[in-house]
């Protein structure tokens, strides 16, 4: 299953009125039971979501974690409606998702957001029902104890970049896909541009947003610009030109060669999509 991208918008799940509104600015919606609900109204929540049906094809549920009391909740819930993709709060194994597969054949949007979660990121991510891999800041510095993933300037801090990393590096190990993390300065649109941008030239192939405003800056930042566009092109053109072998070429006084070939062949992808 691919997951509609690249913009990937929470939304509490007890908000319904709140639904379509935010299937109509985003790629994809996350419907969110844990974190973005209070714990006096899962219950409506749940409620919520069974009473409200959109799109299947578009929406992921997150789940609270296993363990917890409210995750049997939630997979009660799940099994009256038709979604298919859920995002497990808080992943941290190779059993938990085995037994969310015994349940359901749902597919999984693994969240990694604890130093554990992050330790065991491969694992995770391995997991034959798991489809993306999303890892979270905010939760991952909480299990820490740390104070703030970022700088003053808003970048990421060491441990936050490292757990970013790893998450991209195993999602694409195992052919999932990588979506990063949300960024939760709503009015810095700069800077949630600059975070978009660098996480699609690095190979992320989603980002997780909190507010409608950041989908159009984030589906700018996945979309390949014109000069990318027209270096890709003029790679692609001298490489059918050379042969098409896959072996080395001279192209504005750089080598390409096949890793290069691959990466223009992504930003025409990116173009096209």
């Amino acid at each position: 299953m691919t997951i509609q991208g690249p913009a990937l918008l929470f939304c509490p799940a007890d908000r319904p009125d709140r639904y379509a509104k935010a299937l109509a600015a985003a790629d994809s919606v996350i419907l969110d039971l844990e974190d973005g609900v209070g714990a006096a109204s899962k219950d409506a929540a749940r409620a919520a979501l069974l009473a409200t049906p959109v799109d299947p094809e578009r929406v992921i549920v997150r789940i609270n974690a296993a363990g917890t009391p409210e995750h049997e909740a939630d997979i009660e819930a799940l099994r009256s409606t038709g979604y298919r993709t859920i995002m497990l709060a808080k992943a941290e194994s190779r059993t938990q998702l085995a037994a969310l597969a015994a349940l359901g054949d749902w597919d999984v949007l693994a969240l990694v957001e604890s130093a554990l979660g992050i330790l065991r990121v491969e694992e995770v991510a391995a997991a034959p029902n798991v489809v993306a891999v999303l890892w979270g800041a905010e939760d991952l510095m909480a299990s820490m104890h740390g104070r703030t993933s970022r700088r003053p300037d808003g970048t990421y801090r060491g441990v936050a970049l490292h757990a970013r990393e790893r998450t991209l590096l195993a999602a694409t190990a195992y052919g999932k896909q990588a979506v990063d993390a949300v960024y939760t300065n709503i009015g810095d649109l700069d800077g949630l541009a600059a975070e978009a941008e660098d996480a699609a030239a690095s190979g992320f192939t989603h980002k997780a947003l909190i507010h409608p405003s950041h989908v159009a800056v984030v589906r700018k930042a996945f979309r390949a610009d014109e000069e990318q566009v027209a270096w890709a092109l003029r790679v692609l053109a001298a490489a059918r030109a050379g042969g098409g072998d896959g072996g080395a070429i001279k192209l504005d006084g750089q080598m390409i060669d096949a890793p290069l070939i691959r990466q223009a062949e992504a930003i025409l992808a990116s173009a096209e999509g």
